[in-house]
């Protein structure tokens, strides 16, 4: 039988809780009771929609090995021997993230960036487990209690972890690096992302780079070196405890260099330099922007130690997960169409790649693309102009139709020819049966929009329409 993830004298050390006497030793971690599983430990934390507290007694009747609760709100409850009570939840599990770091031997990658983030950590997650057991955020449990809930699941075995680390305003990142103290820390890009916050992408350069501050003394910092903001992001490696600074992308002075990328419809090429040394491979998805995030991964790796050849050959295997690229075949008459997924979230960089992804879809002579936009949020008085700008792209990437939800994409809507625009609305469901109407065999259709906005909702009236078909490759000509 296993050893416990956490015993309870271990959880009352970390936290100085008062443990019932019905707890058992723990199995994992959790603050959904949705997915709880039989053994976790439930964090009853407080969201900005729910109280944790309001699904306590859901969560011991699933066969929680017991729920943190508050001192305020421990009275409320009949299973009091069931409890493991503290005087502020979110608190403890941060306190039991960091016994679980301090407890670790394993080597830590924590990465941020404007984009890329989830994608860069999925790559780094499959490239390490082939080399060690590797523990990794899930989704994109990147913010305030997605980082410490990360940590306090690590099993104490683990010989890697991967660790994704998001913000919205300054400062944000900060205590969550202090928490991971990481060996290696990775910054994708830098983007107009949540500039509504910040008064310029300055801003944004320098909030990205208290990632460093993180840092194990003698770490790496990975930095983009075709980014405009390299500089600013070098400067704040420079003022960390980093060791070293290592560079990719396909600047000629990049470490970790691409000197060409290749982008097919169902996957991409590289061939890159790795410290001068040549190095070709092939990722199982398409993207320029994903080919050359991997190549992130490597120089993480290289710092971690890693075998290079392994991680090169791992990429083969990397799929693009359900909202961030996820490929669909839907059955329509008698023929399919492609859906991409890419639904999860927005921003200008992103939606640029994915305009950019459908263009690449090869399709038959009488077959179209069509691109489901809803408004990209958080971009403040830049927004309509940010908006505005994605006609070009449209334009060079052969998008046959726009489906635009949102008063932000109408400023996009404008800018182009009213032939290309099939339907315009202010939110995604009233979009769903124009674009289920419109959607022919041999057509690619990528939907991409905000969080906010609910782009998911086409993305499952296809599906339940058409029928999730089998995962696709692409629509050959």
């Amino acid at each position: 039988m296993s050893s416990p993830l956490w015993t309870l004298d271990e959880i009352a050390a970390a936290t100085g809780a008062r443990v019932g006497s019905a707890c058992t030793p723990v199995s994992g971690a959790s603050i959904d009771t949705r997915t709880l599983e039989p053994g976790d430990l439930y964090f009853a934390i407080r969201g900005d929609v729910h109280d944790g507290h309001d699904f306590v007694p859901a969560a011991l009747e699933k066969g929680a090995a017991g729920a943190v609760v508050s001192e305020e709100k421990a009275p409320g409850f009949e299973d009091a021997d069931r409890l493991i009570v503290v005087p502020d939840v979110l608190e403890a599990m941060r306190q039991l993230g960091r016994a679980a770091r301090r407890r670790s031997n394993a080597k830590i990658v924590a990465i941020t960036g404007s984009v890329g983030k989830t994608g860069t950590k999925e790559a780094m997650r499959l490239a390490l487990s082939r080399q060690g057991a590797t523990h990794a955020s899930v989704a994109s449990y990147n913010n305030h209690w997605g980082v410490p809930l990360t940590l306090a699941r690590m099993p104490r075995e683990s010989a890697f972890g991967v660790f994704e680390i998001g913000m919205n305003h300054a400062h944000e990142i900060l205590p969550l690096t202090g928490m991971v103290r990481p060996h290696v820390a990775v910054i994708t890009t830098v983007e107009p992302v949540h500039i509504e916050f910040f008064p310029s992408l300055w801003g944004i350069a320098d909030a990205k780079g208290e990632i460093f501050s993180g840092l194990e003394p003698g770490g790496t910092a990975v930095i983009n070196r075709d980014n405009a903001y390299f500089e600013r992001m070098k400067a704040h490696a420079f003022a960390s405890n980093a060791g070293r600074v290592v560079t990719f992308g396909e600047h000629e002075a990049s470490d970790i260099r691409a000197e060409r990328i290749i982008v097919k419809p169902d996957q991409s090429i590289v061939e890159a330099r790795v410290f001068g040394v040549p190095l070709t491979y092939r990722i199982g998805t398409p993207g320029r922007h994903i080919a050359l995030n991997s190549l992130s991964v490597l120089a993480a790796s290289h710092a971690l130690g890693a075998d290079l050849a392994l991680v090169a050959l791992s990429f083969a295997d990397l799929k693009p997960p359900v909202g961030r690229g996820e490929r669909t075949m839907l059955s329509i008459g008698d023929g399919e169409a492609l859906l991409i997924d890419e639904s999860y979230n927005a921003n200008p960089a992103s939606v640029r790649a994915a305009l950019a992804n459908l263009g690449a879809v090869e399709l038959n002579r009488q077959a179209r693309r069509l691109a489901v936009l809803g408004d990209m949020k958080e971009l403040g008085s830049e927004g309509p102009g940010l908006h505005e700008g994605l006609a070009d792209v449209i334009e060079a990437n052969g998008i046959d139709l726009l489906f635009a939800a949102g008063p932000l994409m109408a400023h996009l809507v404008e800018k182009l020819p009213k032939a290309k625009v099939a339907a315009q609305a202010e939110t995604s469901a009233e979009l769903v049966d124009a674009v289920c109407a419109a959607i022919r065999p041999g057509d690619a259709v990528m939907v991409k929009g905000s969080l906010s906005m609910k782009m998911a909702l086409v993305v499952k009236a296809l599906k339940e329409r058409y029928g999730a078909g089998h995962a696709a490759s692409a629509l050959k000509g």
